[in-house]
């Protein structure tokens, strides 16, 4: 199957795909009516496609955009539905950043018609690539793993108080993953000496909530990382000068060792 020059997909043969939604930074046309270019790239995951470049090499199918999700954020709902009822988030094509930002320039903001040709042209060859890994590989295994990798900044008030954990784990309260599987990835978590929570603020996107389905052997898990448990983070306000920071495998070291036990565990406990 041929994609678009912006979606890649490694296929592998084991029990485990490996989504990454939010790694890109590519801006299509819609640059000039943006803000600027800073913002418009800043609420990346960053070095996510870095941190978990070992994937490929445990067997794991993986899908990336290189869409930013700015443009269009194909872990909502294509609906427009908030994910978190009651609480501040972004929407599917948003328009403020995490800190409230403005990403548009006056009267650019993306009306119905824009956003639903994004949908079209972004979300949708996105999730067809999933869905069709998905269903490629139960035909298999009678069971995989959908594992979504994200990050974001340690404090953000306008989304959460206080710091976040450094592990984010999300299973939708319990719906989209077997018990078994979520207590083994959590005493991973544990293990590490890091700060972690399960089915916290992050409970799961879009992608953990559509397609995490024990019952017909799909359990997705939703991964958002603290940024500063893998890059050396300024914590608080960021500007042009101080963000991103540049990726430091040896800083990267501890986090990819703890997130390449947690996909290898997720892999064998599918395969069992």
């Amino acid at each position: 199957m041929t994609h678009p020059s912006w979606l890649t997909v490694h296929q592998g043969d084991t029990p485990l795909l490996v989504s990454l939604p939010h790694t890109g930074i590519d801006l299509a046309e819609f640059e000039p009516r943006l803000t600027s270019r800073w913002l418009g790239q800043r609420d990346c995951d960053w070095w996510i496609d870095k941190l978990y470049d070992f994937a490929a090499g445990l067997g794991a199918t993986v899908v990336h955009t290189a869409i930013s999700r700015t443009i269009i954020d194909v872990n909502r709902d294509p609906s427009g539905a908030s994910l978190y009822p009651g609480q501040t988030t972004t929407g599917l094509c948003p328009t403020e950043t995490f800190d409230g930002d403005p990403l548009y320039r006056g009267g650019e903001e993306p009306g119905p018609a824009d956003i639903d040709r994004r949908r079209k042209t972004y979300f949708e060859p996105y999730h067809a690539a999933l869905q069709g890994e998905l269903h490629r590989l139960r035909g298999l295994h009678p069971k995989v793993v959908l594992y979504d990798c994200h990050s974001i900044r340690s404090v953000i008030p306008r989304l959460f108080e206080g710091t976040l954990p450094v592990f984010n784990l999300g299973t939708n309260d319990g719906k989209s993953a077997d018990p078994a599987l979520q207590a083994q990835v959590t005493q991973i978590m544990a293990e590490s000496g890091e700060t972690h929570v399960v089915n916290g603020r992050f409970k799961g996107g879009w992608i953990t909530r559509h397609y995490g389905d024990p019952a017909k052997g799909v359990h997705a898990l939703q991964m958002e990382l603290s940024n500063r448990g893998y890059m050396r983070e300024p914590i608080g306000p960021v500007g042009p000068e101080n963000w991103p920071t540049q990726y430091d495998p040896e800083f990267a070291a501890p986090m990819r060792a703890t997130l390449e036990k947690i996909l290898t565990t997720a892999r064998d406990w599918a395969r069992g």
